[in-house]
């Protein structure tokens, strides 16, 4: 039964290559997925573009697990030199867009929830979601979903980590800054020239460092990602606009990340939104226990993911490799997939 759920997974998810699912786009996508579990006599429910299901015994007084990936995809770059939207295997790898990110991992959990469907006894219940909107962070994606599905205790999110354990995710805060100056004619003399006003701004984030590191997450990460200001060559602006990109880890709430930095910093700063924090998993919990017993690794995950949305204790884990995200020519072994549907029933049953 593994080997059929497997091969009909991979088979999925050649589907969903030649789908285009863009965020916000993932309607024809979700008809596939619909497919999977009408094929597989899965009750199931479509929320928006949220695909989702409950293993057939569930019973409220047990704990749930969520498996979730998403169906979304980035649009493809321009150094494509394969068609994006066409699924093909080549010396075993399966090319296309979103095979690796994250159209892997979402088939090979949809296989391991078949799998398990029809248990009973479960210790936990299971809920699995794939969802939309994952790729923009979208309104409408996992976030939307926590409050039409049943309550969740733990969560597995599929994302490409080469079927090691991610025990936790870096947080993300995005903040506007601006560096004030007086505006003038570049003819005249000014000592309050906004631009030059910068110059300082930057080295302070340079060489600004949050005074607590992560076992497992390290350091925060403080980036200046954009700088705008100027309009006319003869015009020194009033301001110069600044992006900061701070990945958080998990000795920090997001909320305490954005006080430090409106208290310290050299210049007026606002967070867009504090709603991406980081996410963990005890290393003593059941799952991480199961996954280093089956000899998988564990890491602390510098990419931002669906885990973001979750206060529970969540684990990242999935078939492919980070490193292929977003790529040219992406693709994930053929013998991955093969690997993340066995090791998911292998982990699972040690907890089940």
């Amino acid at each position: 039964m593994i080997q059929e759920l497997t091969n009909e997974a991979i088979e999925l998810l050649k589907k969903l290559i030649e789908t285009p699912s863009f965020s916000s786009e993932e309607d024809k996508t979700a008809e596939h997925i619909e497919a999977w579990f009408k094929a597989h006599h899965v009750d199931y429910k479509r929320t928006k573009n949220n695909v989702w299901a409950v293993n057939k015994y569930f019973d409220e007084s047990k704990p749930t697990l969520l498996l979730n990936s998403h169906h979304d995809t980035v649009k493809p770059n321009t150094a494509y030199t394969n068609d994006p939207f066409k699924a093909f295997v080549k010396d075993g790898k399966l090319f296309g867009l979103g095979s690796n990110d994250a159209g892997g991992c979402l088939v090979s959990l949809l296989a391991t929830f078949t799998y398990f469907y029809g248990h009973k006894d479960l210790k936990y219940n299971l809920v699995i979601v794939a969802s939309a909107e994952e790729e923009s962070s979208g309104p409408d994606g996992l976030n939307s979903m926590l409050e039409v599905i049943p309550q969740i205790d733990v969560a597995i999110v599929g994302e490409p980590t080469l079927m090691n354990l991610a025990v936790a995710e870096k947080g993300l805060v995005v903040f506007d800054a601006k560096v004030e100056g007086t505006p003038s004619h570049a003819a005249h003399p000014n000592d309050n020239n906004s631009i030059y006003n910068t110059i300082e701004v930057l080295q302070w984030f340079k060489d600004f460092k949050f005074e607590k590191s992560s076992e497992v997450l390290g350091d925060v990460k403080l980036t200046v990602t954009q700088i705008k200001g100027g309009s006319q060559h003869n015009v020194v602006p009033a301001d110069v606009d600044l992006v900061i990109d701070v990945r958080v880890n998990d000795a920090y709430t997001n909320k305490e990340i954005s006080q430090i930095l409106e208290e310290k910093a050299p210049c007026k700063i606002k967070a867009r939104s504090l709603r991406l924090n980081s996410s963990s998993i005890p290393m003593d919990h059941d799952l991480v226990k199961a996954g280093i017993a089956l000899g998988r690794s564990t890491y602390g995950s510098p990419t931002l993911s669906d885990q973001a949305t979750l206060s529970c204790p969540s684990l990242k884990l999935g078939p492919g490799d980070s490193t292929r995200s977003h790529s040219a020519d992406e693709f994930i072994y053929i013998r991955e997939i093969e690997e993340g549907v066995a090791i998911y029933i292998k982990l699972l049953e040690k907890v089940l």
